[in-house]
């Protein structure tokens, strides 16, 4: 059985780390490079940045900060906001990013997926898909969840594994930073429709909801922003936690 996996992530606007519910109403969560450094420490698997504002603004990931957490940590980086190119991973990559994470740019241009897995390798390529729950039917969203789309989760999901991309970072918008739980049956349907990794995203509140995260959804890591950020829940103790529960992990 593969490793499942524990993820913090680090949202970033502004050079600093913030959390929000549903996407809006966002706080301070500290410094991103003090974040991750104390993350690769306490057993973090691998650490996602995100630079939230980035395609809202229109502007490029901030590379210096990128660079920055790189040389604090020595666990694999996946890196995602405002990646629109070749060039621009090339530049992350170069920068210490183990991995870069598309969003908008791959639903505009489908394409990049396949030129950014044939030229880097679909190791590399996470495509990350922001969905909510509308009249029964899980829909795409864009531009950190401001602007919805015609596309089906589902579908848009098959398309980007045959495209070639190498793990779905999928976040429910609805529970995201609710601490409620995962979206475990949309979780669950990927996994059965794809054979590529899936990480779980939004809604985590408590242990539980991890060990529900890979024994219901199936998925193959979760990913979690302020219970981490703001300690309610330490990485060890979570680790500790799901070995018990019989979850196959990396202490």
């Amino acid at each position: 059985m593969l490793t499942k996996r524990i993820i913090p992530c680090l949202d970033i606007k502004n050079g600093r780390t913030v959390k929000g519910v549903n996407f809006i109403d966002l706080k301070d969560a500290g410094d991103p490079v003090e974040l991750a450094k104390k993350y690769s420490e306490t057993g973090a698997d691998e650490l996602v940045f995100l630079d939230i504002s980035a395609t809202e603004e229109r502007r490029k990931t901030l590379v210096e900060l990128v660079r920055k957490v790189a040389q604090t940590i020595n666990i694999p980086f996946t890196v995602g906001g405002g990646i629109s190119s070749v060039e621009d991973v090339a530049i992350l990559l170069k920068n210490g990013a183990d991995k870069v994470s598309i969003n908008s740019s791959a639903v505009q241009n489908p394409d990049l997926i396949n030129q950014l897995s044939s030229k880097f390798g679909s190791q590399c390529i996470v495509v990350a898909i922001d969905a909510k729950l509308i009249d029964g039917n899980w829909m795409v969203h864009l531009v950190g969840g401001k602007v919805a789309t015609q596309l089906n989760l589902f579908e848009w999901a098959k398309e980007v594994a045959q495209r070639g991309a190498g793990e779905i970072l999928f976040t429910s918008m609805d529970n995201d930073g609710t601490k409620n739980g995962f979206a475990n049956e949309a979780l669950a349907q990927l996994s059965k429709l794809v054979n590529i990794p899936i990480i779980a995203s939004g809604g985590a509140g408590n242990k539980q909801h991890f060990a529900d995260a890979f024994i219901n959804g199936k998925a193959d890591a979760a990913l979690a922003a302020s219970v981490f950020h703001f300690q309610e829940i330490k990485i060890p103790d979570l680790k500790t936690y799901l070995v018990e529960k019989g979850i196959s992990i990396r202490i």
